[in-house]
């Protein structure tokens, strides 16, 4: 399974609860704003600690609980797109994509520039992008961690809509060439029904 995921969290005075299991590729959570989509996210990436369960992805247990274990956020190997992108505002594209990069075994640069249409961009600075490159720049920082897998909260956000199926096709090479087990929050039905193998109600 890529993701078995059992637990329940508290955020404010909210309880949220969560079960499910999906197989390969991308797995969507789909509902409305405010359901609690990017809190399991936070959850699954280490930033946010459940009050019990468990949450285990591809064979790994990152959370349980009952078992007292809980790993580091940064020894989850987790690429993380944000829904509001986080690109470092006062450094280059190139530096952004170059932070957190692996130097020795990681996916290659020039083949991540080119997959992601970003090589012309490096030299210049987040404020002068579009929102679908700085989508594109966010992707690219999240891959070149060399993810064990991928979170990806709203990517379309902030995508005008002459951009979306651009976006939209990049997710889906990364599913398909790629093959990481991706968790894809959404609450666009036509969305998540072009891209997921499995879909959660959230």
């Amino acid at each position: 399974m890529s993701f078995d995921i059992a637990l329940s969290l508290r955020r404010g005075e909210r309880s949220l609860e969560y079960a499910f299991t999906a197989g390969s590729g991308l797995t969507a959570l789909f509902g409305p704003s405010g359901a609690g989509k990017t809190s399991l996210l936070d959850a699954i990436a280490g930033l946010l600690r459940p009050d019990k369960g468990r949450i285990t992805v591809g064979g790994t247990t990152l959370f349980d609980s009952a078992a007292h274990i809980d790993v580091k956020p940064q020894k989850r190997h987790c690429g993380y797109v944000f829904q509001d992108l986080r690109l470092f505002p006062h450094i280059s594209v190139r530096r952004n994509l170059a932070f957190g990069r692996k130097a020795y075994g990681g996916l290659d640069w020039d083949h991540t520039l080119d997959l992601l249409g970003i090589g012309g961009l490096l030299e210049r600075m987040p404020a002068t992008l579009s929102g679908g490159e700085a989508q594109r720049v966010a992707i690219g920082r999240a891959l070149l961690s060399t993810p064990d897998f991928l979170l990806m909260d709203e990517p379309l956000a902030s995508v005008d809509a002459a951009r979306r199926d651009e976006i939209l096709r990049l997710v889906e090479r990364i599913r398909d060439e790629m093959r990481l087990p991706i968790l894809y929050v959404s609450h666009d039905r036509a969305e998540v029904e072009r891209l997921a193998q499995t879909i959660v109600p959230v």
